[in-house]
């Protein structure tokens, strides 16, 4: 019985230290075969490929922050991790990321609802395979950090979707407002709205979409 493992991270010596990690004994009598990318272009042809040949993936482990594969509008770790949802959905998807954010934690977890989500200033060496090994068997890991965030937009009773990530997305490509219609299904009004009430949910008083656009930016939003 084989186990195919697809690690994306934009650090060759961190996607090493992975391998290592799960190779030593990590899997009992399983034997794992482990596909090593660096980038979001080449993570996304395997992807693809795998889907094409109609192999399965059984664990994908992905940073966050990688490269992006402009020409497709694959930006990062997250985008991975939805086209692994839509074309090998029984894949189990571990995230790692340095943002824990609650806008981007929430939009994370609604978007992918990941089988782990995990800071990675909260995983070391010894606790790694054990998270990895459990979310094998079919929990769902998420570090404290995350959990916090979480809490911390419940707290605040924010209403953040998908769309309002896209308008944020889209207003940082240089898509001016009256053109967002064209690239989601929602009327100007209601753009205006969510607009408003993302400016509310930043503390963003005043200011026009660059002020908008440089504290997502700040917060990790985008």
């Amino acid at each position: 019985m084989s186990l195919n493992i697809l690690i994306v991270d934009d650090h060759p010596m961190t996607v090493d230290s992975y391998v290592n990690l799960l190779s030593d004994d990590c899997f009992d009598t399983v034997e794992p075969t482990f596909l090593k990318k660096y980038n979001c272009e080449t993570a996304y042809k395997k992807i693809m490929l795998l889907e094409k040949q109609n192999t399965k993936l059984d664990f994908a482990i992905l940073d966050v922050n990688l490269p992006p594969y402009e020409e497709f509008n694959i930006t990062d770790g997250i985008d991975l991790a939805i086209t692994i949802r839509k074309v090998l959905p029984s894949c189990k998807i571990l995230l790692l990321t340095m943002h824990t954010e609650a806008f981007i934690v929430n939009r994370i977890i609604k978007t992918i609802a990941p089988d782990g989500f995990i800071s990675k200033s909260e995983v070391n060496f010894e606790s790694f395979p054990t998270i990895c090994q459990k979310i094998l068997k079919g929990e769902i890991i998420y570090s404290d950090e995350i959990v916090k965030s979480q809490k911390k937009l419940t707290h605040r009773n924010l209403n953040w979707d998908e769309y309002d990530s896209q308008i944020l997305i889209l207003l940082s490509q240089g898509v001016k407002t009256v053109n967002i219609p064209n690239h989601i299904p929602l009327s100007m009004s209601s753009i205006e709205k969510r607009k408003a009430n993302i400016k509310s949910h930043l503390l963003l008083e005043k200011g026009g979409d660059t002020e908008l656009i440089n504290k997502a930016r700040q917060l990790g939003l985008i």
